[in-house]
């Protein structure tokens, strides 16, 4: 008690940790890639060309719901169950149009080049695909599919190292995880499948982010 008080002195709380990142982006770095990213927003503003935001997450029957509404006196208990992790695949804009691939398994350079050639037969204008800097986003493998992925009018643009902020879909994995998947969705494998199917299939529609 007298250490909360001498805290409390101190304006300190107690709350929930944040997680951090395991580095800091240099700031060379993030300077000179924020203007271009700054520039190629001003690009699809005008309709020369079109943004798209890459990333991967997962989903298990570890609950995410950190908060939700409950009776008074009585506390509803998320059973954590071990399970596979089904893995999530994504391409979104700002007009929440979001193209999805949903697979079980280990994320590998080769499951997202097969994901971005298939985007790639369907552009009419040059599409810069943002993603960050993960090891399977700058292999070799990637790294040789860019002229050709040029010549099909996408291009890749890397965010500087330690910048999730910068990538919009990981607006998307919050929602999903901590506000669109109900608690029923963990209730067994099967279940949360379908709530992720459900989500994925209907944002845009049900499912809305404002990124203004």
């Amino acid at each position: 008690d007298t250490l909360k008080r001498v805290l409390k002195q101190f304006e300190m709380s107690w709350r929930r940790l944040k997680r951090g990142l395991a580095g800091e982006p240099d700031e060379w770095e993030l300077e000179v890639k924020l203007e271009r990213l700054k520039q190629l927003k001003e690009q699809e503003k005008k309709g020369e060309i079109s943004l798209r935001y890459l990333d991967e997450t997962g989903f298990s029957l570890v609950p995410s719901v950190p908060y939700g509404w409950q009776e008074k006196g009585r506390r509803i208990t998320l059973k954590s169950q071990k399970s596979q992790r089904l893995n999530v695949l994504g391409l979104l804009n700002t007009r929440n149009e979001l193209v999805s691939e949903v697979y079980l398994g280990t994320t590998r350079s080769e499951r997202v080049i097969q994901f971005l050639d298939q985007f790639s037969q369907t552009l009419e204008i040059t599409t810069v695909v943002v993603l960050d800097q993960a090891s399977i986003h700058t292999s070799d493998a990637m790294i040789g599919k860019l002229e050709e992925w040029r010549k099909n009018k996408l291009e890749l643009f890397w965010l500087p190292t330690y910048s999730p902020q910068f990538n919009l879909i990981e607006i998307l994995w919050r929602f999903m995880k901590y506000e669109w998947i109900e608690v029923a969705a963990y209730q067994n494998w099967k279940s949360l499948v379908a709530y992720v199917k459900k989500v994925l299939n209907n944002v845009g529609t049900e499912y809305v982010i404002n990124f203004a």
